[in-house]
């Protein structure tokens, strides 16, 4: 695949949606509706009396949240930082200005959101303008987590990630359940390039079962060459999967994976969480 390291910890987005909207990658916007619909149901199983939290793994900038909890778009999101009004604001400007530009948009039923990321900058960068409550740049693939990530991390009831998946193992994910203070969700869209099979697995000693959603499947992006497309194409038909109309179509494409506990997965059918995306 092609690397994008290099707009990953810039001090704000900018170079971010700049460069991956020339490539039309969208797997925020179609997460949106489906973690606000997981969010909703966590409330209500957890009966809380105050916001659910929910913990972004791969967080970056803090996009997710920043769907999850405003009345915004993806496309909202790029037409913001392309402005040519954006571009000639500095790093600080840009803060104070996505500081009210969020607190316009914020949605009443807005949920808690810890962000984890090993990028310093991108972190900053979601703190600094609210998106986040609390955020950690750590990597667990490397070293636990530290005692105040943690703490922070206790009272997640969902889990959510829509990058990074194919770069991570169960050792990032086993210590967050394992510091949960209730047993947590873990919602993923996973490129189907690649397995998610071993972290299913080391989810299971913690009594969650994951459920992969065979349709609907999302476009991440396009490819960037026939090169990275012949790839994918070949990945997923070695995976046992058809790429036809999809990776066939110039798209990557991921299909959402959800680790819960059995009941909760009989009481909330994943279908319900894809509708309307």
């Amino acid at each position: 695949m092609t690397s994008f390291d290099e707009i990953y910890d810039q001090p704000d987005p900018r170079d971010f949606f700049r460069v991956l909207g020339h490539w039309d990658y969208q797997t925020p916007q179609h997460a949106q509706g489906v973690f606000r619909r997981m969010a909703a149901a966590r409330t209500r199983t957890a009966r809380a009396t105050g916001p659910v939290t929910v913990l972004d793994i791969c967080c970056s900038y803090g996009i997710n949240a920043a769907l999850l909890n405003h009345d915004l778009t993806l496309e909202d999101l790029y037409a913001h930082y392309t402005a040519p009004q954006t571009a000639a604001l500095t790093t600080a400007e840009l803060i104070e200005w996505d500081r009210a530009y969020y607190a316009a948009h914020r949605r009443p039923d807005a949920v808690r959101v810890i962000g984890l990321d090993t990028a310093a900058n991108a972190i900053d960068y979601a703190l600094a303008v609210g998106l986040l409550d609390e955020g950690f740049a750590e990597n667990l693939e490397v070293a636990p987590p530290t005692a105040d990530f943690r703490r922070a991390a206790q009272p997640t009831r969902l889990i959510t990630i829509t990058g990074g998946v194919s770069f991570l193992s169960p050792r990032t994910f086993q210590p967050l359940v394992a510091a949960a203070h209730r047993q947590v969700w873990v919602a993923a869209f996973v490129l189907r390039t690649g397995s998610y099979q071993p972290i299913a697995d080391g989810l299971k000693p913690y009594g969650l079962i994951t459920e992969k959603a065979a349709a609907p499947t999302y476009p991440q992006r396009r490819f960037t060459s026939a090169h990275e497309q012949r790839h994918a194409i070949n990945a997923v038909t070695a995976l046992g999967e058809d790429p036809c109309g999809k990776e066939t179509a110039g798209y990557f494409h991921t299909a959402v994976h959800l680790s819960r506990p059995t009941n909760d997965a009989t009481a909330h059918p994943l279908a319900t969480f894809l509708r309307d995306v």
